[in-house]
């Protein structure tokens, strides 16, 4: 216990009592107690711009220092004359700060409109804030770094160059050991601490998510009863309705038509009304509502923005890959677009949860990859530009009440390397709500695993992936939730004309397999056209409540049908 010794009893300037604020340069401001009349000792620390009821006629004076009386929350206790600021807005003391992680520095809190990087270790002059967190913590700080004036997230900022150098190192074995063989990017320069996954009261996220997914189609929203009534009679509990889908852009949104205008001019004109309709539906029934966009792969975006798509070095114009042009992950005017997006959906529809697609960089790209010009101005790795998009999109979206989900190859989990396109599941994990594979059976190429054609061997083939999936897992410390889309469309023909039909069994197999594995989180089904015959043919393996079934100890423990 903390005491201050030889304290000498002065009378007090102020004759009433009077209320002030409880100040400093952190979210918990220091506080004493009496012991003795000549002593006081440390206490529980007051939260920052608490009120205080400063008592008057007395104050302990120790070394040049004065503590004044107070009344907090009906404790009574010292703080020193410093720690008392008259406003809610002089309770912030902080002048300067260094950025912990690398942040996005917005000058446009409205819109999140991306100013600069704030790249790790920076100095920032501290401005002003917006507000005061329930923890005395400051929600954004407006601050002056580089010469460029900005708004920062309080969570990414310290008071120490030494506290914002260091590194969050309990699993940088694991991550520095991973191999950066296809120019993705070094594991280890991606950030790993501890990112605090919200939990939102009115808004709770069902354990397992078990989602139907519906395309875009007006069709599809406006038969949303027939859905509705097949789900009421399976495990399925949640819904994921596509919002913009690369070439297929959904309702006229705002955010489309300034940002986008070839977006908006493709958009259905009559579905923000048939979105808001099924998605009153749904909550009506008690499903969680997910809306799907997808970010990278966007060519209308990358028509009305061909400065910020990927490009060809030697022609100058953009890039045509799988017969889509790819807006970069690297340009800030990208995340920029997807992230309002995000946010006029939820708050038009009230969603429950954004799932972000295509949050990636071209696959195949490794031979030509020195050809390109990814537009990349900060000098990021794939890796690092993909964590950091995670990290803005979640931060803005954490701020509605909703959850994010990231979509990523199943490749994603192989241990040993960082992916040509630039995701490595620890850096995702760590930061969003919930990742979201795509292990779909007839990705896999023949012998995977040791597993022979395992487009026909479901059960197999996601057991095994899901393993290496927990692997990742476990060198996150602040890991997603998993949960896995589900291949519920028939074996492509390419792949094998005589593969496994998309029947209750192939599904159920998929599914028994990742929870056998141990991803509890739940499943999408990939349905292309979310056709309602077919999900119809396959609801006996919706309606399995797995987390009840016992571990698979014989393949003839599947629906036969």
């Amino acid at each position: 216990m903390l005491l201050l010794a030889a304290v000498t009893l002065v009378s007090c300037t102020r004759e009433q009592d009077y209320d002030a604020y409880a100040a400093g340069v952190s979210a918990e401001v220091p506080a004493w107690v009496n012991v003795s009349k000549k002593q006081l000792a440390a206490s529980d620390p007051v939260v920052r711009g608490s009120l205080l009821r400063v008592s008057a006629g007395k104050t302990f004076k120790q070394d040049g220092v004065t503590y004044l009386g107070a009344v907090s929350g009906g404790r009574k206790i010292w703080v020193p004359e410093s720690a008392i600021a008259a406003t809610p807005r002089e309770a912030v003391q902080e002048e300067v700060l260094y950025a912990q992680v690398a942040a996005s520095l917005i000058d446009d809190t409205l819109s999140s409109h991306i100013f600069d990087l704030v790249r790790k270790g920076s100095r920032m002059e501290v401005l002003g804030f917006d507000r005061l967190l329930a923890d005395g913590s400051v929600h954004r700080y407006n601050v002056r770094t580089g010469g460029k004036e900005g708004w920062i997230f309080g969570k990414y900022a310290v008071l120490t160059e030494e506290k914002a150098a260091e590194r969050y190192s309990e699993f940088d074995d694991a991550h520095a050991a991973v191999r950066n063989s296809f120019n993705g990017g070094e594991a280890i320069g991606c950030e790993f601490r501890p990112y605090e996954k919200p939990v939102f009261a009115d808004n709770p996220m069902p354990s397992p998510v078990n989602a139907f997914y519906l395309t875009i189609s007006p069709v599809g929203l406006r038969r949303i009863d027939e859905y509705i009534a097949l789900a009421d009679s399976t495990n399925i509990n949640a819904f994921v309705i596509d919002i913009k889908d690369n070439e297929c852009p959904g309702y006229k949104a705002e955010a489309m038509e300034k940002y986008s205008p070839t977006n908006y001019r493709h958009a259905g004109s009559t579905k923000e009304a048939l979105y808001k309709e099924a998605v009153e539906k749904l909550h009506a029934k008690g499903y969680y509502v997910i809306g799907r966009i997808t970010c990278f792969k966007d060519s209308y975006y990358a028509q009305d923005h061909p400065g910020s798509s990927i490009c060809e070095k030697a022609s100058g114009k953009p890039f045509l890959h799988n017969n889509s042009y790819w807006p970069s992950a690297f340009s800030r005017d990208v995340w920029q677009f997807n992230v309002e997006l995000a946010k006029e959906s939820v708050r038009k529809f009230g969603l429950n949860e954004v799932n972000f697609d295509y949050v990636r960089f071209p696959d195949k790209m490794i031979t030509i990859d020195g050809d390109m010009d990814y537009r990349n101005r900060y000098g990021e790795s794939k890796v690092q530009a993909i964590q950091n998009f995670v990290r803005y999109a979640c931060d803005e979206l954490h701020q509605l009440g909703v959850y994010v989900s990231v979509d990523v190859f199943g490749e994603s989990a192989n241990p040993g390397y960082t992916t040509a396109y630039g995701q490595y599941w620890p850096a995702i994990s760590t930061i969003a709500d919930a990742i979201c594979a795509m292990p779909y059976p007839d990705h896999f190429a023949d012998r995977y695993y040791g597993i022979s054609k395992p487009w026909n061997h479901p059960y197999e083939i996601m057991k095994a992936w899901g393993k290496r999936a927990q692997e990742r897992q476990a060198v996150t410390v602040t890991p997603a939730v998993v949960r896995t889309w589900i291949q519920a469309y028939h074996v492509m023909r390419w792949v094998d004309p005589a593969g496994l039909d998309n029947n209750a069994n192939y599904i159920e197999r998929q599914i028994r397999g990742i929870y056998d594995a141990g991803l509890t989180g739940g499943y999408n089904t990939w349905l292309a056209s979310s056709n309602i015959g077919v999900y119809r043919s396959q609801k006996a393996a919706y309606a399995l409540d797995y987390p009840t079934l016992p571990q698979v100890d014989s393949l003839n423990a599947f629906i036969t049908h």
